[in-house]
C-alpha cells in the first residue's frame, strides 16, 4: 500500500476544525442567527483546556456545552475558544481548544462534524499521560453528517443557564 507522505486526513481535519472556528467566530460579532444552536464536546482533561475544579470533577472525562441563550463573552483565537456558562447557577469561564473538540453539532442545520478522540490525545498530551483506559471514539476521523434522523433524536433544550449533556444523549443506538 502507498503511503500518504501529503496527509489528507490531517488536512481534512483541520479543515473541518476551521469550519467550527469560523462559525464561532461568526457568533461571537454578530450572536447566533435564526434557531441555530450548538452542542459542542470536547476532551475535560485535554491540554489547554480551562475548568473549574467543579466541572471537572463532575465531568473527568468528557463535557458538552450548549451554546444557546445564555452564554457571553465568546472569544475565538486560532487555536481555541473562550466562552462564559452558567452551570447551577454559578457563572465559570472556559477555556477549550480546537484540539479538544471531539464533536461539534448545530442540530437546526443539521449539521454534525465528529472528530476522533484519539487525534486529539495525540496532539494534546503525551502518550504517558494518557488515561489508562482509552475513551470510545465518536467516529473514526473527521466527518461530516447532515442526516436528518439526527434531529429527531435531539435533546430537550434547557430550560435556564447552560445544560451539561452527556456524549450518550449523541450516539446512535
Amino acid at each position: 500500500m502507498a503511503t500518504d507522505h501529503i496527509r489528507y486526513d490531517v488536512l481534512a481535519r483541520d479543515a473541518l476544525r476551521g469550519v467550527l472556528r469560523r462559525v464561532l467566530s461568526d457568533a461571537a460579532e454578530h450572536g447566533l442567527p435564526g434557531e441555530h444552536h450548538f452542542y459542542i464536546t470536547f476532551l475535560s482533561h485535554g491540554d489547554g483546556v480551562k475548568l473549574s475544579p467543579r466541572l471537572l470533577a463532575q465531568y473527568p472525562e468528557e463535557m458538552t456545552i450548549i451554546l444557546q441563550h445564555q452564554f457571553w463573552d465568546l472569544v475565538v483565537t486560532e487555536d481555541r475558544f473562550e466562552v462564559g456558562l452558567s452551570f447551577g447557577g454559578i457563572p465559570e469561564r472556559l477555556t477549550v481548544p480546537f484540539a479538544a473538540v471531539t464533536r461539534f453539532l448545530d442540530p437546526s442545520a443539521p449539521f454534525d462534524l465528529r472528530f476522533d478522540v484519539s487525534d486529539a490525545l495525540s496532539e494534546e498530551a503525551p502518550p504517558a499521560t494518557a488515561p489508562a483506559s482509552p475513551l470510545p471514539a465518536p467516529a473514526a476521523h473527521a466527518a461530516v453528517e447532515t442526516e436528518s434522523a439526527e434531529t429527531e433524536q435531539e435533546p430537550a433544550k434547557p430550560s435556564e443557564g447552560a445544560e451539561v449533556v452527556r456524549l450518550d444523549r449523541f450516539r446512535k443506538k
